[in-house]
């Protein structure tokens, strides 16, 4: 999952894109809030980690251009502005979320969990396709009961696939969800992380659940 971290204070930013980075999601930073909006409309991101105090555009009148603009994207504030007031008018922004500093890393994550759920599983933190079952909260991944050992690369892309079941994903849609801007690799990275994937979850399995889409890309789908 790619997440924009909206924050001018370098010390903050770097401590969340360590930490959330380090759980396996893909990471932008951007310090102002035409930053931010450049972003965010440029990239397809799953959730916007948006600070209120940020230079050139506040942060709620970037939350509130978003929604103007129409984009679906999950937006979290993070701000130490923490009256009544401030949280009533950056939710009535736009915002899904509201997290005040200082703040303790692993609420902010239960946080992004909640929020990038799918309706289909608003109660659960379990994502589930066939026998392969991922636990998004131990961050573990079994298959008929067995655990799989991930990287957190191939953790990030299986997560992006199951919470997409059965549905055909190019190779330009899962690298712009699982790596962020700073990657720099080979124009067949999407092929050669599938191709790790396959081996730890199919490979041992006469179902086989990662399947490519001659010319397209690929889907995670149990047959019919």
């Amino acid at each position: 999952m790619r997440i924009l971290v909206v924050e001018d204070d370098e010390k903050i930013a770097r401590f969340i894109r360590k930490g959330l980075t380090e759980e396996g999601y893909a990471v932008d930073v951007a310090r102002n809030g035409e930053e931010a909006l450049s972003f965010a409309t440029s990239a397809p991101y799953d959730l916007i980690i948006l600070d209120l105090l940020i230079p050139r555009i506040d942060g709620i009148t970037v939350c509130r251009r978003l929604r103007e603009s129409n984009l679906s994207v999950s937006i979290l504030i993070l701000t130490a502005k923490d009256s009544i007031e401030d949280r009533v008018t950056g939710l009535d922004a736009g915002a899904d979320d509201y997290l005040v500093k200082p703040f303790a890393f692993a609420e902010l994550l239960a946080r992004i969990r909640a929020l990038m759920r799918r309706p289909q599983s608003a109660t659960s933190n379990i994502l589930q396709i066939s026998d392969l079952v991922l636990d998004l909260n131990k961050h573990r991944a079994e298959r008929s009961g067995a655990l799989i050992e991930l990287t957190s690369t191939e953790y990030a892309l299986l997560e992006y696939l199951m919470r997409n079941p059965c549905q055909v994903l190019t190779r330009t849609q899962i690298m712009q969800h699982v790596w962020d801007y700073d990657f720099y690799g080979g124009s067949n990275i999407v092929d050669v992380y599938i191709c790790y994937l396959r081996k730890k979850i199919d490979e041992a399995h006469d179902k086989k659940l990662i399947k490519t889409i001659r010319g397209t890309g690929y889907t995670l789908c149990e047959d019919s």
